[in-house]
């Protein structure tokens, strides 16, 4: 059927189908632009001199330090919450009784604080480890915080992915004779590791990402940490602080480069895994 026709006879389909490719050609302009603007304004800024040595100074405004920081702040914050949102939504899907009320309130709890501003949990972290505990800004404050707000994505993620997983697994295993607790952690969760592994690369890009909640915990210092008490600086929040003080906007685009080369580095290997891990 030629367009014409096919406008004719399904007016409201034809605008639809045309809506949907507008919205995907706009999608798809915005982001171009965006990582062409960031290429071109930051990439010739990468050979500017000192911007990757190891020590950070007011003259060569380092981000060798920030990316540091980056890498613990995100493995420290995971090695929290990916455990416990992992063996929560396990126990979620596979112990606890259907139709339990204290589950449907766990999981409306989840969602909420999914779509919690990261302002607040910022706030939050300021007021219970900065202040309450004594613990000023510092490496851990920030992990700490971050773990919190990635907790319920994690969760929530796990959960649909072992949801998903068909019921025929559970019965083929435990015909066979197999517990539950090996039906979980051999069959079930291996099958579910693809979907897994979707949640913890979204949390491991918000902490990435992040910079309002870290302001407030772990602060601005842009050097290599002695300890998990050390303040610090991760990229984002490096990138915030240069372009914030007007005075080194180009070394800001020059961290905005990298942070995107980082996520775009993180996003690769995560797919790359999910299909290895499907194939088997």
């Amino acid at each position: 059927m030629n367009p014409v026709q096919y406008l004719k006879n399904h007016p409201f389909s034809f605008f639809l189908r045309m809506l949907v490719y507008v919205s995907a050609a706009i999608t798809v302009t915005v982001l171009v632009f965006l990582i062409g603007y960031i290429l071109y304004k930051g990439v010739p800024n990468l050979t500017l001199p000192g911007i990757f040595d190891w020590k950070f100074t007011s003259q060569n405004m380092s981000m060798t330090p920030a990316i540091i920081n980056t890498v613990l702040m995100t493995a420290l914050s995971l090695l929290m919450a990916v455990p416990i949102g992992v063996f929560a939504a396990i126990y979620l899907v596979e112990y606890s009784k259907k139709g339990n009320k204290l589950v449907k309130l766990i999981r409306v709890t989840a969602e909420t604080l999914s779509g919690i501003p990261s302002i607040v949990y910022g706030l939050f972290g300021f007021i219970v480890f900065v202040i309450t505990l004594g613990w000023s800004y510092t490496l851990l404050s920030g992990a700490i915080t971050l773990s919190i707000m990635i907790l319920p994505l994690i969760m929530r993620t796990t959960e649909e992915a072992l949801m998903a997983v068909p019921d025929s697994y559970r019965e083929g295993s435990f015909g066979l004779g197999a517990g539950r607790l090996r039906t979980v952690f051999r069959i079930i969760v291996p099958s579910a590791m693809p979907g897994i592994l979707s949640g913890i690369i979204l949390a491991i890009g918000r902490i990435v990402g992040e910079s309002a909640a870290l302001i407030f915990t772990a602060g601005t210092n842009p050097v290599v940490p002695g300890s998990v008490f050390s303040s610090v600086s991760t990229l984002s929040v490096h990138m915030y602080a240069l372009m914030t003080e007007g005075l080194y906007v180009d070394q800001a685009y020059a961290v905005a480069v990298v942070l995107l080369a980082v996520v775009v580095l993180i996003n690769a290997l995560s797919a790359a895994l999910a299909r290895k891990l499907t194939k088997k």
